[in-house]
């Protein structure tokens, strides 16, 4: 029989215990589940997490209208709230932090210079620096393109596992943007592992014709690719010697960034 003393204790450590609060619950185990496994159907959610039909259409919704999820294809993905909140993790704001050397890579390549971070098989861009010539590739931070057809895209794909790399561009489309994009999924995951050997990532006219970049990966201390940079060239300006020139560039301000971040932390 337990004394009145530890039935107070226990009764205590009972009051103080956390709540689970069931949507909160569902809400952090759809990010989870969608942070690990890229994209879902409904359904897969639904089955993944043993969820009630009915409650995972409002909690999805309720996600969606915030920005933590998106829909694309039929599939949820995660959307870029998370993104932002996850900028500001220790009070970091990537965005803040990669723009200055990306405005100095554009002063010594002269082109445009874009980064971007991977949301299932897409590629999101949450910093743009334009080239100051008139012609030039026209971006802008918040554009989500098909990761497969652009340099920075592919970039951030290699550093996948390749199973997982394979399993994101198994279940979405694979655009052909223009006759030298790669749309195959085996031919793809053959340039990732090119691309894991060199260091880099290069876009042959894949987006769009005229236009050429080249990208490399950005890491952590601890080695995970927090993003890709990358500098596009149109071809008026290209050639062999300037692409090696700004490859050489980019890598000097990955660098440059991945300093930045250590001393962040």
């Amino acid at each position: 029989m337990l004394s009145r003393d530890a039935l107070s204790i226990s009764n205590v450590a009972m009051s103080t215990a956390p709540a689970v609060v069931k949507s909160a619950d569902r809400v952090l185990a759809i990010l989870d589940l969608l942070a690990d496994g890229g994209p879902q159907t409904f359904a897969e959610i639904c089955d993944g997490l043993e969820l009630p039909r009915s409650s995972a259409h409002g909690v999805l919704g309720t996600m969606e209208r915030h920005g933590y999820v998106v829909r694309r294809g039929g599939t949820y993905a995660l959307g870029r709230r998370v993104w932002e909140v996850a900028q500001s993790w220790g009070g970091l704001d990537l965005r803040a932090l990669v723009r200055p050397a990306m405005q100095e890579l554009v002063a010594v390549t002269g082109e445009t210079v874009q980064a971007a971070q991977l949301e299932g098989a897409v590629a999101h861009y949450f910093e743009v620096c334009e080239s100051p010539h008139p012609v030039k590739l026209s971006s802008r931070p918040g554009a989500r393109l098909p990761a497969h057809a652009s340099g920075v895209g592919k970039a951030l794909l290699a550093a996948l596992d390749p199973a997982e790399a394979r399993r994101r561009l198994s279940v979405v489309e694979l655009p052909a943007l223009t006759a030298r994009t790669l749309t195959d999924v085996e031919d793809l995951l053959a340039e990732f592992a090119r691309i894991r050997k060199r260091g880099y990532s290069i876009d042959d006219e894949e987006f769009a014709l005229g236009l050429r970049c080249v990208a490399m990966p950005v890491r952590s201390t601890m080695g995970e690719v927090v993003a890709a940079i990358s500098v596009a060239m149109p071809e008026p300006r290209y050639s062999r010697a300037i692409a090696a020139s700004n490859r050489a560039a980019l890598a000097e301000t990955v660098a440059t960034i991945e300093r930045s971040l250590a001393d962040a932390r």
